[in-house]
């Protein structure tokens, strides 16, 4: 199933219709690019070469039987003749592009260096020599994150030769609801907090069964999907750094200031955390009122799937491979309403980033987050900054209940407003969140369900 990438989309006809020079495409392993570059060259005339890791001459074979097929014609039988090296491919693919234009995807770019590491320098030479006398189209894609963003540094081969940089994310909660409409909202928001944004997990999720179903199916079987895939996140996606499963494992239990995690180590974890942190694997949070270098710093896994494999499933993987899946399924499934309340609380407060566009939590909005005190007495979940000064405007929470009752909920929430610096209560809106129900609200509170925080529109 494909869904949104709307903007993502837009980005590449753009490029398409406006750009000369290659583009780049890379973001995390399952993260949808194969099937966004597959949509975008529909009723387009392309060549859609993945890297394999095959030897330079498997790789150039099979990019010739390829070429073939999509823009047969020209000079040479490919298959008779088939490319010796990249730059007689490229010399080839530009001819076939001379009159009419043609778009080659090299989908899994790094897989394809490795086997010819002098790639992207003859990349380089070849769009120097051929940019005004050819009309094809080069894009570049890939997994290995670190990789691509390299590929566009001050000191590589192909720096400042992108027309276009394109980094796709796992999808935020309304985008995700798209890949799961027969389900209730409520539902939705489950499967977000468990999944995330990864379209491939979604997919996997079977929305005419329950929870404990899909868990018994993707979790509590031996080689289960979701089980063995966390063991891959774990030694795919944190492609450098020192110990990046270890300061991950640290986090998730409960380690989640700079220096407890370095007492996990027993090492310095700063590259890591910084490599983790632009991966989206784990976000540096810090109240929402300090500034940039604020000592109040604490650490979190920021993605959905990998919280959910690290602080639930993983301490079980043994004995669900030893076959005791099915006993303990229910206590997976007791674990499910505290795992959500972090998780519910940062999906909501995505949606109040969504809403702050239309004005509705108040003008020049420049930044949503959490709010706590040295002494973590006070806690919000959610503060929005108004205009320069960074003015406190709204204090928002959420529960993972079905139902609050928005006075009881809402008394709690203004105490702690009170000790939100250089405001006054009485001046601030309030919003209250919960899955299906606020009850008993008063004028002026906004209120949030999941049917909201699930919804496209």
């Amino acid at each position: 199933m494909f869904v949104n990438r709307h903007d993502e989309l837009d980005a590449l006809d753009r490029w398409w219709r406006d750009g000369r020079r290659p583009a780049v495409v890379w973001g995390r392993r399952r993260v949808g690019k194969t099937a966004l570059l597959q949509r975008f060259t529909d009723g387009r005339r392309a060549v859609f070469h993945t890297g394999a890791g095959r030897p330079e001459a498997g790789e150039l074979a099979q990019l010739a039987r390829q070429a073939a097929a999509a823009a047969p014609g020209g000079l040479r039988d490919l298959d008779a003749r088939p490319y010796v090296d990249w730059d007689d491919a490229l010399e080839d693919l530009a001819q076939r592009a001379a009159d009419k234009p043609l778009l080659v995807v090299l989908d899994e770019f790094p897989e394809i260096v490795a086997g010819s590491p002098e790639l992207p320098g003859l990349l380089r030479a070849f769009l120097d020599r051929a940019e005004a006398r050819t009309t094809l189209r080069l894009l570049l894609c890939g997994s290995a994150v670190r990789h691509m963003e390299a590929l566009q540094e001050h000191r590589a081969p192909l720096y400042g030769r992108f027309d276009l940089s394109l980094q796709v994310h796992p999808f935020r909660p309304h985008e995700a609801a798209l890949m799961l409409p027969e389900m209730p909202p409520a539902d939705r928001a489950m499967v977000h907090g468990l999944l995330g944004g990864v379209p491939l997990y979604l997919s996997w999720w079977d929305t005419a069964v329950g929870v404990a179903d899909n868990l018994r199916r993707l979790v509590c079987r031996p080689a289960a999907a979701l089980l063995t895939e966390g063991q891959l996140v774990l030694a795919t996606e944190a492609e450098r750094g020192d110990y990046p499963a270890a300061v991950l494992h640290a986090i998730a239990s409960g380690r989640t200031r700079y220096g407890e995690i370095k007492d996990v180590l027993r090492a310095e974890p700063a590259r890591t955390l910084e490599r983790l942190v632009e991966l989206r694997l784990v976000e540096r949070v810090s109240p929402v009122t300090d500034h940039d270098r604020s000592r109040r710093v604490h650490y979190r896994i920021a993605d959905n799937f990998l919280a959910f494999y690290l602080q639930v499933v993983s301490r079980f993987r043994g004995e669900i491979e030893r076959g005791l899946g099915e006993s303990i399924l229910p206590v997976l499934v007791s674990c499910l309403d505290d795992f959500m309340g972090p998780r519910w609380e940062e999906m909501f407060r995505a949606h109040l980033r969504r809403l702050a566009p239309t004005g509705v939590l108040g003008d020049q909005i420049v930044a949503i987050g959490t709010w706590w005190t040295d002494a973590s007495d006070a806690e919000i979940d959610a503060v929005a900054l108004s205009g320069r000064a960074r003015r406190p405007v709204l204090a928002a929470e959420a529960k993972w209940a079905r139902s609050i009752d928005a006075q009881r909920v809402l008394d709690g929430l203004k105490l702690a407003a009170s000790r939100l610096p250089g405001v006054d209560v009485h001046d601030l809106r309030f919003a209250l969140c919960a899955r299906e129900q606020v009850r008993s609200v008063p004028a002026g509170v906004l209120t949030v369900t999941a049917a909201d925080v699930m919804s496209a529109d």
